[in-house]
């Protein structure tokens, strides 16, 4: 019994033997776990403290933050927010813009402008000269800087409620080129608006200038587009717009071919309406006019009596985005009587006057088309061409009645830096009577522009 025991007793204290250092050895590594597990705690404490500590030094530097919701935009370098007990509206933000642009012209044309004619700062499709002696001539001017003042308030009530005023330096010439060239600020825009509401003088509702192209030249399709500002009270919803505008009526002096009168004599405002759909590819606007022609005979070179005659033209116009780097922009318009509305008002009056003086409307027609092309963020090309024509009744107007003009324009533009742009423009323009004499002009122009 003893010896068998002897036996049995041997492997178990040999499994002892073995297993003990093993032992050991885990105990050993249990604890390293735990020191190194410890030790990554105390790290991690130690590093949110000094988070903390950092906070709190911050905090000691700078005022305390605002809530999130009580935080409004920065204001833009040329914006004002003004929040004065005084102030009406405790919203209230004022904004200074506007651009300085100096134009370098170079002008051929078939025949001579005259001196300090607006045709030589500017495209003006029933000034191009027909007849006489070819003429070249140089310009640099200033004119069509500009500058605007908007007022924007948000009332208690959540209404919306601001102003608008812009001056350019086109006109009302305080002295000449001699010395000084100093020229007095026109009126370009003054305006109220009252949630849906403006009253006061801007564009006509019967054109889109979001349709007009990039030109270095004041407009550049002068012939294909409608281009009128004035007073008007108007309504807007969405993409509807209805206005009651100034009315004025020119009219062409019995066989006074290309001349106009500008009798000041209506009672009707002209009515127009517009709407415009919107999306990612672009922009499509169809507007309408409707409105009184009107004569009483107090003009000297009219005959006494009243003459009146209903007018009206439809106008589409928009953007066609074309790509990242590509659109097309255009306008189109036909009407009777509405020559006072399409380019700038000088190649066409609204109306004629027969041998008794009384008004007959004559048709106009006006289209132009652009393609934009941007070949990168700073240098970008504008290809235009616009072209108008008037229906005359030549044994009203006679022979030297304008018949139509047309225009070809190519520029490249350049933006070195942000709100500079410089540009180049070449410009091919003919004016053509109903006796079919023309004149052709051609310009070459460079402009350097910064907006601010």
């Amino acid at each position: 019994m003893r010896t068998a025991y002897r036996h049995s007793a041997l492997p178990l204290a040999m499994a002892c033997a073995l297993v003990l250092p093993l032992a050991g050895h885990a105990q050993d590594a249990t604890r390293e776990q735990q020191l190194e597990q410890r030790v990554a705690q105390l790290e991690q404490q130690l590093n949110e403290l000094k988070s903390l500590v950092q906070a709190q030094a911050a905090q000691t530097r700078a005022p305390a933050a605002v809530p999130a919701k009580t935080v409004a935009a920065a204001p833009a370098a040329h914006e004002v927010v003004l929040t004065t007990p005084g102030n009406a509206y405790a919203n209230t933000k004022v904004k200074i813009g506007g651009f300085i642009k100096t134009d370098f012209m170079s002008t051929h044309t078939d025949g001579y402008p005259g001196d300090q004619n607006a045709a030589r700062d500017l495209y003006l499709p029933g000034a191009t000269p027909i007849g006489g002696k070819s003429a070249s001539y140089s310009d640099m001017h200033a004119k069509f800087s500009r500058i605007g003042v908007g007022v924007d308030s948000l009332t208690d009530g959540g209404d919306k409620v601001g102003a608008f005023l812009e001056w350019d330096f086109f006109g009302n010439s305080l002295g000449n080129e001699n010395a000084s060239n100093g020229y007095g600020l026109t009126l370009r825009h003054a305006y109220l608006y009252w949630n849906n509401w403006l009253a006061g003088q801007t564009w006509t509702n019967f054109m889109d200038p979001n349709a007009l192209p990039e030109a270095v030249d004041f407009i550049g399709v002068t012939d294909g587009t409608v281009f009128v500002r004035q007073a008007q009270l108007r309504y807007t919803s969405g993409g509807f717009a209805v206005a009651l505008e100034n009315p004025h009526t020119t009219v062409t002096p019995y066989q006074g071919g290309s001349a106009q009168l500008s009798p000041d004599h209506n009672v009707m405002p002209d009515l127009t309406a517009r709407y415009t759909w919107k999306g990612d590819w672009g922009f499509f606007g169809v507007a309408g006019l409707l409105r009184q022609l009107r004569t009483d005979g107090r003009n000297d070179a009219l005959p006494s009596g009243t003459s009146t005659a209903t007018a009206g033209g439809v106008s589409v116009m928009g953007k066609a985005v074309l790509g990242s780097n590509d659109d097309l922009r255009y306008s189109a318009t036909v009407g009777k009587g509405i020559g006072r509305y399409v380019g700038l008002a000088n190649f066409a009056a609204d109306g004629m006057l027969n041998a008794a003086s009384d008004i007959e409307t004559r048709r106009v027609w006006a289209a132009y088309l652009a393609w934009h092309h941007a070949f990168d963020d700073r240098l970008r090309m504008n290809l235009m061409v616009a072209r108008n024509g008037i229906d005359n009744d030549v044994a009203l107007t006679g022979p030297a009645a304008n018949r139509h003009t047309e225009s070809a324009h190519v520029n490249l533009l350049y933006s070195p830096l942000p709100k500079v742009d410089l540009g180049a423009e070449y410009a091919w323009g003919r004016r053509v009577l109903e006796n079919n004499n023309s004149g052709k002009l051609q310009r070459l122009q460079f402009t350097a522009k910064y907006s601010f």
